[in-house]
């Protein structure tokens, strides 16, 4: 995402049904937060879309909720109405991430990380720092300091896979099993997931890579 001017906050929602955890969140942007604007808390799916403030610049949503809408629908709706998206949850597991990615969440992030790490997440898929707007130097320092440290199976499986090779032709070029590329990959959107850099398509990973320098 591109860098935003800091002068305008950036509109949040937030989507928890666990009443401690919505207040907790809410009071903690509002106290500590000064570039992101708190425009509507909600304990319900409902509630949120049906919100005036809807649709935000970023919505910090809850991945289990008592309403039967899956997650990934909730994803896309906020996609596709323009608001980014970061999901938290107490369920931290390789398969719920991968669902949450792959439907668009810019980050997948544990509800056992201290609030300040989920924000400086925020911050960063939404291109701002403390000191507000990214300069291009600022940015590319930015990009560094969260450049995931993958390992030589999963660089060579990303390389190929940004060079436009199915999961299947990177098994067969790396001499491996499908599940073992599948894998690769999987970790590989899991380390950018984590820094807060998304990798939900492979239009997202080829960005990734170009800014990382794997494609000079």
């Amino acid at each position: 995402m591109p860098p935003r001017d800091g002068r305008t906050p950036v509109r949040v929602g937030i989507l928890d049904d666990h009443e401690l955890l919505l207040d907790s969140l809410s009071n903690w942007i509002r106290d500590h937060e000064p570039l992101f604007d708190l425009v509507v808390a909600a304990p319900t799916w409902v509630e949120l879309v049906h919100s005036a403030a809807f649709p935000t610049d970023l919505v910090l949503m809850d991945l289990n909720l008592s309403e039967k809408v899956s997650i990934e629908a909730r994803v896309r709706t906020c996609r596709a109405a323009g608001a980014s998206v970061i999901v938290l949850t107490a369920l931290d597991t390789p398969e719920e991430r991968e669902r949450c990615l792959g439907a668009g969440a810019l980050a997948f992030l544990s509800k056992a990380q201290p609030v300040r790490e989920v924000m400086t997440v925020a911050k960063s898929v939404m291109g701002l720092t403390d000191a507000g707007p990214s300069a291009s130097g600022s940015a590319a320092a930015g990009r560094a300091a969260a450049k995931p440290k993958l390992s030589d199976g999963e660089r060579i499986a990303f390389l190929l896979y940004v060079d436009g090779n199915s999961t299947l032709q990177v098994a067969d070029e790396m001499h491996v099993q499908f599940e073992t590329a599948k894998t690769y990959l999987r970790r590989v959107r899991e380390k950018y997931g984590r820094a807060g850099r998304p990798t939900s398509t492979r239009a997202d990973l080829i960005r990734r890579a170009a800014e990382d320098g794997y494609l000079t």
